[in-house]
């Protein structure tokens, strides 16, 4: 074992130049949020921490720091959609995180095409091979270990409806390497990509 550790207190700070929380905690998948508001304004926005949690429902939920305009939508209509950020739709996902104004489309903004949805209000992103339409199961303000409520929100959603890219279904199983997706992780600007070469097998113990 190397004894050479590096230990810190996260209140305390990290002492370090980037917080190796994210790094550590990934790569993960990004949650590239659609919603619309009572207004009718479209929203389009990438959240790091997101992920899946129930298969049955299908559940899916991704937590922001600051209440931001995606989560005051999902609040308002409880209805969003998740859409898979790929290698190649990653200048479009990045654009879509700019810091503009409510009534600003991060569609248009991203040059990106809005796809009707099924069963719910917000559109999907045409670009993007899978998209899960969802609708608000739970949502709540994170709290520290002392009860103290902190600027983050979580929300959760039932997936009602998938799309997905026939190309990306081999023999009628889902591939995830070929949709090539991305994920945040590493320092302030690191990304990482699913490919077909990273992938290995590994069945359960019977």
């Amino acid at each position: 074992m190397n004894a050479d550790i590096h230990s810190y207190e996260p209140r305390l700070g990290h002492g370090l130049p980037h917080d190796p929380f994210n790094a550590i905690v990934g790569p993960r998948p990004i949650g590239w949020i659609s919603s619309r508001g009572e207004g009718g304004a479209v929203n389009l926005a990438p959240y790091s921490f997101f992920n899946g949690f129930n298969y049955t429902p299908p559940i899916v939920g991704f937590a922001s720091i600051g209440f931001k305009d995606t989560v005051r939508n999902v609040l308002q209509t409880r209805e969003f959609v998740w859409n898979l950020a790929t290698r190649a739709l990653a200048e479009q996902m990045n654009a879509s995180c700019a810091a503009v104004a409510p009534e600003v489309n991060e569609f248009e903004l991203a040059g990106l095409t809005q796809a009707p949805s099924r069963l719910v209000g917000p559109p999907r992103v045409a670009e993007s091979p899978v998209a899960f339409e969802c609708r608000l199961t739970q949502s709540f303000q994170l709290q520290d270990a002392h009860g103290a409520p902190v600027d983050s929100w979580m929300v959760l959603g039932e997936v009602v409806a998938v799309h997905i890219d026939r190309a990306m279904l081999k023999d009628g199983v889902y591939d995830t390497a070929a949709a090539r997706p991305i994920l945040r992780g590493g320092g302030p600007a690191d990304y990482f990509e699913i490919s077909p070469e990273t992938r290995f097998r590994m069945f359960r113990p019977r």
